[in-house]
C-alpha cells in the first residue's frame, strides 16, 4: 500500500475514532495530498534565498520584491485576497536599519595587546545598531537589567557613563515571569542607554545576526563570543561559562569594571519609515455559519537580511516554514470542496524583529472573519529526518488529532504542550494569547547555522518538508473540518 492510500485509509479511521470528519472522508482530499511534492517545497525554499531577495529583512527592499513574489503564487493559485485594496499584501509599518560595516578591536590592559576582531566569529552588530566610532572602559553587568520595583539592579553602583556594558541574555531566574519585560532586547537596550552607556555588548557562546529591536541614536551594541568574552574577563580569573552559572546559581547581582577596553567602529543607516508586509490568502469555508471562524496557516517570510557585505540567506530559518505554507496552501487550493471553516495562509513579516507580522495580524483580522479557531505555525522545518511540534494545552482534540495523523507518516518525534508564551515564541504567541488552538512545528535538527550566512539551500531536505506539509494538510483540514462543539473555547479575535 503506497503512502497516499495508507493516508487516505486512516482518514477512515479518524472518522471513526475521533468523530472531527464528516460521515464520509471527502474524497477529494486525496487531490491536495497528491500536489504535495518534495521537488515544489523545495524550490519554494530555493527561491526565497536567492540573491535579489538580499535575506528577506523586512521593510528592505529585498523582502517586498520577495513577498510580491509569493502574493502572485497565491493569486495563480486562485486563492482569495484580504480585499480589493490590499490585494494579497496587509501593510504594517516596519522600520529596519542595514549595517554597511564594522569593526572591533579588543585593547587588553594586561596582556599589553590589541586583537582585531573577525565578524560572524568574534562579533556581530545587533542589525539595529546606529553609526558611531568609540573606544572606551567595559562594565560587566551581569544580565543588564535594573528593576529596583523587583529588588535587583545589575546596574547598583556601576558608572558605566561613556562606557560599553557587557552581560548575558536571561534573567535572574528562568521560573520568574515578573522578570519577562526585562529580558526583552529593546527593554534592555533603551535601560543601558538611560544608563549613560555607549553601547551593550551581549554575551553569546557564538555570534550571530539579530535585527530584533529599535534604532537609538548613539547606541552601537554588539554580541561578541564566549571566547572573547573570556580573554576580557581574564583579568578577574574567570571564564563566562562559569560566572553565567554563578549568576543563575546565586541569583543576585556580580557586577564589576574592567580594565580592558573596546573599539567599536560602525557605519550603518536606519530607515524609519520603511513598510513591512504580510502575505496573505485565504479559502473560504464551505459552512454558511462556521465560515466566519477559520484557520490560521503560518510562518515568518522574514530573515535577518544583507550586512557588512554578507547575506544572511535564511533557507531553513524560515524559507522552509515558508515554503511549507506554501505548499499546504497550494494543497487547500485543489480541493473540490472546501472544509467547514475557512483556512488563512499567512506568511509573517518581522518576526525576527519581534513577531511584529503575526501580531499586527492578529489585532487586524480580516473583516470577513469572527475569530481565529487554531493557528498552525512553522519555524524551521528543513534541517532533519523528523519533526517536534509543540501544542497548546487545550483543546486536548488538536494534540490527538496530530498523533492519529501521524499514525501513517511516522515523522513525529515529539510533541511538547505549551502553556505560556514568553520572550522567544514564536508566530503562534499573538494567537496563543488570545484563545486559538495552536500548534508549532519544527524539524529535528540539527540547526547548525541558525542565523548565520550559513544557513543557505544546500543544508535542506525536500522530503521532510513534504512530509511536514501532508502531516499539517490532513491535520489541518480534520480541524477546520470539524463540527462545532459549544460552547466555543476560544475567544473573539479584534
Amino acid at each position: 500500500m503506497n503512502r497516499f492510500k495508507a493516508i487516505m485509509c486512516l482518514l477512515v479511521i479518524l472518522i471513526v475514532t475521533t468523530g472531527a470528519l464528516p460521515e464520509k472522508a471527502d474524497p477529494n482530499v486525496s487531490i491536495g495530498l497528491d500536489s504535495i511534492q518534495p521537488h515544489d517545497v523545495y524550490d519554494y525554499c530555493k527561491t526565497m534565498t536567492l540573491p535579489k531577495y538580499a535575506g528577506r529583512l523586512t521593510g528592505h527592499e529585498g523582502y517586498t520584491a520577495a513577498a510580491k513574489w509569493a502574493a502572485e503564487k497565491f493569486e495563480q493559485w486562485g486563492l482569495l485576497p484580504l480585499n480589493q485594496r490590499e490585494g494579497y499584501l496587509q501593510t504594517y509599518p516596519s522600520p529596519h536599519t542595514i549595517i554597511d560595516e564594522a569593526e572591533m578591536v579588543l585593547i587588553s590592559t594586561q596582556e599589553d595587546k590589541e586583537t582585531i576582531l573577525t565578524p560572524e566569529k568574534d562579533f556581530l552588530p545587533l542589525l539595529f545598531s546606529d553609526s558611531g566610532e568609540n573606544t572606551a572602559e567595559i562594565v560587566f553587568v551581569g544580565w543588564g537589567i535594573s528593576a529596583p520595583e523587583l529588588s535587583y539592579d545589575d546596574y547598583d553602583g556601576m558608572d558605566v557613563q561613556g562606557k560599553f556594558v557587557l552581560c548575558f541574555r536571561g534573567t535572574p531566574d528562568r521560573t520568574e515571569s515578573r522578570f519577562q519585560k526585562h529580558d526583552h532586547h529593546r527593554f534592555r537596550m533603551n535601560k543601558a542607554k538611560e544608563k549613560g552607556a555607549l553601547g551593550l555588548f551581549y554575551i553569546y557562546p557564538a555570534p550571530l545576526a539579530n535585527p530584533n529591536g529599535d534604532w537609538i541614536q548613539g547606541f552601537t551594541p554588539a554580541i561578541i563570543s564566549e571566547n572573547i568574552a573570556d580573554k576580557i574577563l581574564k583579568e578577574k580569573g574567570l571564564k563566562s561559562q562559569d560566572l553565567k552559572k554563578e549568576l543563575l546559581a546565586n541569583k543576585k547581582p556580580m557586577s564589576f569594571p574592567l580594565k580592558s577596553r573596546m573599539k567599536f567602529r560602525v557605519r550603518s543607516e536606519n530607515f524609519p519609515d520603511s513598510p513591512g508586509y504580510n502575505v496573505v490568502g485565504y479559502v473560504e469555508g464551505s459552512d454558511s455559519l462556521l465560515k466566519k471562524e477559520c484557520l490560521v496557516i503560518g510562518g515568518h517570510f522574514d530573515h535577518c537580511g544583507e550586512h557588512m557585505g554578507m547575506v544572511f540567506p535564511g533557507a531553513n530559518d524560515n524559507a522552509s516554514g515558508s515554503a511549507v505554507v506554501m505548499e499546504i496552501a497550494e494543497a487547500f487550493s485543489r480541493l473540490n470542496k472546501n472544509p467547514k471553516r475557512s483556512v488563512v495562509f499567512v506568511l509573517f513579516g518581522g518576526e525576527e524583529m519581534g513577531l511584529q507580522g503575526s501580531t499586527y495580524f492578529a489585532n487586524h483580522l480580516p473583516s470577513q472573519f469572527d475569530l481565529v479557531d487554531g493557528m498552525f505555525n512553522f519555524d524551521m522545518v528543513g534541517e532533519g529526518d523528523g519533526v517536534r511540534c509543540a501544542v497548546a494545552g487545550k483543546p486536548d482534540e488538536l494534540k490527538q488529532a496530530l498523533q492519529d495523523t501521524d499514525i501513517s507518516l511516522n515523522i513525529l518525534k515529539g510533541v511538547s504542550v505549551v502553556r505560556r508564551v514568553g520572550v522567544r515564541s514564536s508566530d503562534y504567541a499573538p494567537f496563543f494569547q488570545k484563545g486559538a488552538a495552536c500548534v508549532s512545528f519544527f524539524s529535528n535538527g540539527p540547526h547548525l547555522n541558525y542565523h548565520l550566512s550559513g544557513d543557505t539551500i544546500y543544508r535542506i531536505n525536500p522530503d521532510i518538508m513534504a512530509d511536514i506539509a501532508r502531516l499539517a494538510f490532513l491535520s489541518g483540514y480534520t480541524w477546520s473540518n470539524r463540527q462545532p462543539t459549544p460552547p466555543h473555547p476560544n475567544v473573539k479575535v479584534n
